[in-house]
């Protein structure tokens, strides 16, 4: 509360130096996200825009669940936030971190985009293998996003040929609406089909619930 009250009395100073500066009436109180809504703009990768767009005035509580509380969705945003200096100081270590326990705690979304990072070396090392331990994970509890690129790294030559079957099952039982997404995930259904044995291909055309 008084780093937000310091933030509203700066923007008041600074209003009153210049006419055309935003003025601290125009700030408005924002309500901190629900589960549920922050679970939605992680999904939507809209998460660091909306914070900023708040005006940063959320960094506080987002810390204290991240830290204190240890809720996973929040884990993952102070993360990223931390990562990229976004609306703080940047600390690419501590976000990684804050990453990595939202991961541990089984959030897809984290996951994802540890193997993501892994498998491009953004702000770690890269490390094919690492990528696809966390992918497969995300892959498992049905993010598509996960799922595709998991594929992409068989296709390449990275990790096991008895997983092939099951990535296989899970990009041919995959629903969008998406064009483009549709055309990559037919495209690697083939290139997968290349790799495997005509008796995996079959069982791993199997519905998704079996």
């Amino acid at each position: 509360m008084a780093l937000k009250k310091l933030y509203l009395s700066i923007l008041t100073l600074f209003s009153l130096a210049l006419p055309n500066a935003v003025s601290a009436q125009d700030i408005k109180a924002v309500q901190l996200y629900t589960q549920d809504e922050l679970l939605k703009m992680i999904a939507e990768n809209s998460h660091l825009t909306r914070v900023v767009e708040d005006r940063c005035q959320l960094v506080q509580d987002i810390e204290a669940r991240a830290e204190v509380l240890k809720v996973p969705a929040y884990q993952f945003l102070w993360g990223d936030m931390l990562a990229w200096g976004v609306c703080i100081d940047a600390d690419p270590k501590r976000g990684i971190d804050f990453m990595a326990a939202a991961a541990k705690q089984g959030l897809p979304e984290a996951l994802e985009q540890l193997g993501r990072y892994y498998a491009k070396g953004t702000l770690v090392q890269e490390d094919k293998s690492r990528a696809v331990v966390y992918l497969r994970e995300a892959a498992a509890l049905g993010n598509l996003k996960a799922q595709i690129q998991l594929a992409e790294l068989f296709i390449d030559g990275h990790g096991s040929p008895y997983d092939y079957e099951e990535a296989y099952h899970w990009l041919y039982n995959a629903v969008t609406d998406d064009k483009k997404v549709h055309v990559r995930i037919a495209s690697y259904l083939q290139a997968l089909e290349k790799l495997m044995h005509p008796k995996a291909i079959r069982a791993a055309r199997r519905p998704l619930d079996n």
